[in-house]
């Protein structure tokens, strides 16, 4: 069937599935804004690059579904990639489409509208496979073997780039049908035997869950292991949700700090198993690694066991080679709990904010947490319940990610309730999103804690050089008129209980929502959340 390159690109990305795209149009990508009003996707048009990026990591993690994002080049591109970085470090399956400079020009150097040295090379730092095409009739098998990247190995960004005159050029095309293989890493069935073994024998086994289980979908397998092996999960920031807090053998990072000393047999799925600092974890014991990523088996860990597979696959069958092994090996984890609650209970007023969020949410309602005071304490004090309904940036750390973000998992999950934390800071990276949460009707209730300040920063600066500031003082707007002027709704909270009571009537509204809660210097919770094989309490 004779179509342009940009028709073709947004057919195949609808074989594929694809509903939604998130992106900023440009003249390198007309032909292929037109094909997605042509053939759709729907195209959810944002205010900056780096938030199109964002939303589709949020529509992604939250999903476990691929998100797309589509930029013009050069500066779209550099643009996009803090969030491509972040999807990058949180296994996040992204699909970057880019625009490129004209064919004939690239890598000539002529100064072409966007261009910028070796592009190509420029995306494949924040993605694990790149992609061309040079003719129209290329772009649907680009696409596909794009998506079966993303459905290949561990979850990363994986980016395409097509020139202009590829979009716009017509031919007969034939669309692809979509990969129906399993690309998932089969775990080698010696090296399960060898974890199998270690863990039957184990007097006090613990399981440390990584943001890969969730991404793996494996939380199910992780339940069954932990309850035949009756050994506490230890989940790591990213892997909130792998088991329900309610669970009696669910611990946070914190309670990790308790347990993990003095386990004999640790066996960390989906994660780096690194501390933050990047020295490689220690216990008294044995570690076994799963991981579908095969350089997180290697130095400067140690392993007794390494097993390279995915986690889903690895859990389910470590669980049927223990199967019969019931016995309760942790008599003190309701202990533990309390003593967690206890150390908790001291941040203030951080804590009756995040109650108050608690509160607010429905057990399947979504936190999109960000780098703020409230947030820090978050990471380790609000409950969570269920797989996919907590997101935090990982190891990137990104600041201002979390609003636009957000923004992705609501436009995934419009029947969801999801509720974005953030500070005055990180709000003001992408606060003009408010347009786009208004321009597509996407109820995202967004809080803004404002202490006037990049307040982590103020913070080291006082401790640190005598109480010198230099850069950290803020000069906001009024966050509630700001709301307003963009159309949303804006709200002003003087308390937790105002702020529950508001989130609960923004939620009831349906209608995208910015609530803004001022608040004071407040003293870190960086004790709780940072090197968790400190010391265990006496």
């Amino acid at each position: 069937m004779e179509m342009t390159g940009g028709e073709a690109l947004a057919r195949q990305l609808v074989t594929e599935g694809v509903s939604q795209v998130f992106g900023v149009p440009g003249v390198q990508l007309d032909f292929a804004v037109d094909g997605l009003a042509r053939s759709g996707p729907e195209f959810r048009n944002t205010r900056h690059e780096q938030a199109a990026s964002y939303m589709a990591d949020g529509y992604a993690r939250t999903t476990g579904e691929p998100g797309v994002c589509m930029v013009v080049p050069g500066p779209g591109l550099l643009n996009a990639m803090a969030g491509l970085s972040t999807a990058y470090a949180c296994s996040s399956p992204v699909l970057c489409v880019a625009g490129q400079i004209p064919s004939a020009t690239l890598g000539r150097g002529l100064g072409m509208l966007h261009e910028v040295p070796d592009q190509t090379r420029t995306l494949g730092t924040v993605t694990k496979w790149t992609g061309a095409a040079r003719t129209p009739q290329e772009v649907p098998k680009l696409v596909s073997e794009a998506f079966r990247r993303l459905r290949e190995g561990r979850p990363r960004p994986v980016g395409i780039e097509i020139p202009p005159d590829v979009l716009s050029a017509k031919a007969d095309v034939e669309m692809c049908v979509p990969s129906e293989g399993d690309g998932r890493v089969q775990p080698d069935p010696e090296a399960l035997g060898r974890a199998a073994e270690l863990l039957r024998a184990a007097r006090k086994p613990v399981l440390y869950a990584g943001g890969g289980v969730l991404a793996g979908a494996a939380w199910e397998e992780l339940r069954r292991l932990a309850e035949t092996l009756g050994a506490p999960v230890v989940m790591s920031h990213n892997g909130r949700g792998s088991l329900s807090d309610r669970h009696p053998l669910a611990l946070t990072a914190l309670g990790g700090r308790e347990v993990l000393p003095d386990a004999d047999v640790v066996l960390a799925v989906g994660s780096r198993f690194l501390t933050s600092m990047g020295r490689p974890v220690a216990t008294g014991g044995r570690v076994v690694l799963l991981n579908a990523e095969a350089a997180d088996l290697d130095a400067p860990r140690e392993p007794a066991v390494a097993v390279h597979g995915d986690a889903r696959l690895g859990l389910a069958a470590l669980a049927d080679l223990t199967d019969g092994e019931r016995r309760p090996c942790w008599a003190d984890l309701d202990e533990i709990r309390d003593h967690c609650a206890k150390q908790i209970s001291e941040v203030e007023p951080q804590l009756s904010w995040v109650r108050a969020l608690r509160d607010a949410l429905p057990e399947d309602g979504v936190l999109v947490n960000e780098l703020t005071q409230v947030g820090y304490l978050a990471q380790v004090a609000f409950p969570v319940y269920g797989p996919r309904t907590y997101v935090w940036p990982g190891y990137q750390g990104t600041l201002g990610y979390g609003f636009a973000t957000a923004l992705g998992a609501k436009a995934a999950l419009p029947d969801r309730t999801v509720v974005s934390i953030t500070g005055d800071g990180g709000f003001g990276w992408n606060l003009q999103e408010l347009s786009t949460a208004r321009r597509h009707g996407i109820g995202l209730v967004t809080v803004v804690f404002d202490d006037g300040a990049f307040g982590n920063v103020r913070r080291t600066q006082k401790t640190r050089f005598e109480g010198r500031l230099n850069g950290t003082e803020l000069a906001n707007p009024d966050f509630v008129r700001l709301a307003e002027a963009f159309g949303v709704r804006g709200e002003r909270a003087g308390s937790p209980a105002e702020l529950s009571h508001l989130i609960a009537d923004a939620l009831d509204g349906g209608e995208p929502a910015l609530i803004h809660v001022p608040v004071g210097e407040m003293d870190g919770a960086w004790h709780l959340i940072h090197d968790f094989l400190a010391k265990p309490r006496a």
